[in-house]
């Protein structure tokens, strides 16, 4: 009797609640990532302000996704995965737009954090390196070759499996905690914070009311992004507590760091100019703090929380492609494992997009700004999924069931981000560095999603399209068996 081999059926049970925290520690570098330009524009106290707000949000949708995590322990695909569930029985066009919109979320991380990299190491090291190429009128240097090949680095080290990358994570992680604490703890003892560079500022349209909603749209990125922990919901041993302690623990820690890596460091920075604000800034800071000897050992220690950034969003990115691949959104050629128990195909498209972005695209917060509209959007649809799951299926076996005061929460998250979304998007170039090009790429994402599941249904599947779809009140037999299995702990 033929047995089918586990490579192509699921993933291994291999995680713990810690390693989900030490995946999730990508969160506080994405606030490295972008922290330069609230600094520059509000302020330290406004950064901390906005940073803080936003972390908060993200924190209460960490606590909100630990459930519908547990109802689907057994498949990933992260909070995509829970939109596509619960609005399927009115529409199956969700699904496809909340997977891609989340994977380009979390695909950008490459790009923007290679090319960060790329910044810091030049500013550091080859500060007189002044070459460029000309490609499509953006013009390469060094950074952007540092930048390519990091994401080359990191699209390695995640092929070879996951127990190697958390265990990478894991020394990028402790690395991470030294920078941290330079910005967050040292410049009150060495004399380098000083009060009046704390303030905020906000002004433009709506009394500057409009620009802090213009970022809270783009800070979503950095400050929701804990909710990665959920998409690993397959491969934690105890995919109960573990999913839960995991989700909770990193958004309580990022929150802590939203508030006070901008008061700490903004106190010895004050407003960044536009010029370094994409990280060459930091360079500066650490030498201001520490001197410049020891400021090559801080960069050193960035550039390792960066590319634990890079891994776990790798990592998670996809995961995100696999999952919704194995649910039928798009095609089955992403729907694969290699022999190490990972999504390799996946993670190649992630790869390529990343570089052409490199090339193509110049400005970091542009990518930001275009993946956003498809990642908040992604938020909307998994919090009011999270509410028609309560109402369509109350019988749904639940191990981690949230208390009824998080519904009238989740309603009013799924409306602040559409708010977010809407007035975000629209705004490409009051953040100064998006553009409506920039928008409409954010969008052909979307539609480039639907495009791949119309293929998936009519051509692969030799299917009409189904524009919903009929939901079970509870678990059959086969999935029943496959959530027992997924929530037990091995030995």
């Amino acid at each position: 009797m033929a047995t089918a081999t586990v490579e192509e059926v699921q993933l291994l049970k291999t995680l713990r609640w810690w390693d989900g925290f030490v995946i999730a520690l990508c969160n506080p570098g994405f606030l490295l990532g972008s922290l330069g330009f609230t600094l520059g524009i509000f302020g330290a106290a406004g950064s901390m302000i906005l940073w803080g707000a936003s972390a908060a949000i993200g924190m209460l949708q960490a606590w909100i996704y630990s459930e519908p995590a547990t109802m689907f322990g057994h498949r990933s695909g992260g909070i995509s995965l829970y939109a596509h569930e619960g609005w399927r029985r009115y529409t199956t066009l969700v699904g496809p737009l909340s997977a891609f919109g989340y994977w380009i979320g979390w695909s950008v991380v490459l790009s923007i954090f290679g090319k960060i990299i790329g910044d810091l190491a030049t500013a550091q090291w080859w500060p007189h390196s002044s070459w460029t190429i000309t490609i499509f009128s953006n013009h390469l240097g060094l950074p952007h070759f540092i930048a390519i090949g990091t994401i080359l680095a990191v699209w390695l080290f995640n092929i070879f499996g996951l127990r190697p990358a958390v265990w990478f994570s894991y020394v990028c992680g402790a690395l991470l905690m030294i920078p941290l604490a330079l910005f967050i703890v040292v410049p009150y003892f060495t004399g380098d914070w000083h009060s009046h560079n704390v303030h905020a500022t906000f002004t433009g349209p709506w009394a500057g009311f409009k620009l802090a909603i213009v970022y809270m749209f783009i800070l979503a990125w950095s400050t929701y992004g804990t909710e990665a922990c959920a998409t690993f919901a397959p491969e934690y041993k105890d995919t109960r507590h573990d999913t839960a302690k995991a989700l909770r623990s990193a958004a309580t820690f990022q929150l802590f760091v939203c508030i006070l890596v901008p008061l700490g460091l903004g106190g010895v920075t004050g407003a960044v100019p536009a010029a370094t604000a994409e990280g060459q800034f930091y360079t500066q800071a650490m030498t201001q703090i520490v001197g410049h000897g020891a400021a090559t050992f801080f960069t050193i220690c960035i550039i390792a929380s960066l590319l634990l950034s890079m891994t776990s969003s790798t990592a998670d990115a996809g995961r995100a492609l696999f999952g919704i691949s194995r649910a039928g959104m798009t095609i089955k050629e992403l729907g694969v494992l290699n022999r190490y128990h990972v999504p390799a195909r996946a993670m190649t498209v992630d790869l390529v997009v990343n570089v052409a972005l490199v090339v193509f695209i110049s400005s970091n917060l542009a990518i930001l700004y275009l993946s956003n509209i498809g990642y908040v959007l992604c938020h909307v649809f998994a919090l009011s999924g999270f509410l028609l799951l309560r109402r369509d299926r109350p019988d749904w076996p639940r191990p981690i069931r949230v208390g009824a005061t998080w519904l009238p929460i989740a309603g009013f998250l799924c409306l602040l981000n559409a708010v977010f979304l809407l007035v975000g998007a629209l705004a490409p170039k009051l953040n100064g560095y998006g553009t409506w090009a920039d928008f409409w790429i954010g969008v052909g994402v979307l539609v480039g999603s639907l495009v791949l599941f119309f293929i998936r249904r009519v051509v692969q599947d030799g299917e009409s399209v189904h524009w919903s779809e009929p939901t079970p009140d509870v678990p059959d037999q086969e999935e029943l068996a496959e959530l027992s299995a997924s929530a037990a702990v091995p030995a």
